[in-house]
């Protein structure tokens, strides 16, 4: 989406060019009259709510695992829009890979800089899923490319919250519910609702 895009956003869905969305979609979806379909159950909700687009909008998420002392850790950030803790990511930019933009989120919102090259760091980008954003409508919907870099036995490196993020912080993660409650007892916070079902998946798949 262009600088233009964003801040006009298109407000009759009927004049967008569907076909080529759908062509370049991460996930496929039916148009109706016109009207993108979310490729997913019912949110009860239309239009473009908070998200401010139409139909399949790509992003990438930054799962970012370290183990140290023998406990293992997921890099968190706390969003600074009041949805809570998430993993550190964002949208593409046109052109963008997945990987690109990960590695580019990552850096901005943790000062975490991390390249697929860097020795000792096993990375792993899982498929496109479609992610139940509470901003999101049956018309508008967001899809995340998760791409893990797990770091191994280290100490735990240094990150700070910055960009769209307030704070950044190692959270303990041998599963989702010990992350849940690392996250309520050690800094008073909640895990990002359209985040929950998508790490659950990756921590019992490593």
């Amino acid at each position: 989406m262009t600088e233009t895009e964003i801040k006009a956003p298109e407000t009759d869905p009927t004049r967008i060019d569907w076909p080529s969305k759908q062509a370049a979609a991460a996930i496929p979806f039916q148009v109706v009259a016109g009207r993108p379909v979310r490729p997913g159950p019912s949110t009860g909700r239309t239009g473009q709510g908070e998200l401010k687009h139409w139909g399949e909008r790509q992003a990438a998420d930054a799962v970012v695992l370290a183990t140290c002392a023998g406990t293992r850790y997921l890099l968190m950030i706390q969003r600074g829009d009041g949805h809570g803790w998430a993993l550190p990511g964002g949208c593409l930019d046109p052109e963008e890979t997945p990987w690109e933009a990960t590695v580019r989120e990552l850096a901005e919102e943790t000062g975490l800089v991390l390249t697929r090259g860097d020795e000792g760091v096993i990375w792993t980008l899982f498929p496109a899923r479609l992610v139940p954003d509470p901003r999101g409508t049956d018309e508008a919907w967001m899809v995340t490319w998760p791409g893990l870099a797990d770091l191994g036995e280290v100490d735990l490196p240094e990150v700070v919250g910055a960009d769209d993020a307030v704070w950044a912080a190692w959270v303990r993660a041998d599963d989702v519910t010990d992350l849940v409650d690392d996250l309520a007892t050690t800094y008073g916070g909640a895990l990002f609702s359209a985040h929950v079902d998508m790490i659950a998946d990756i921590l019992k798949e490593i």
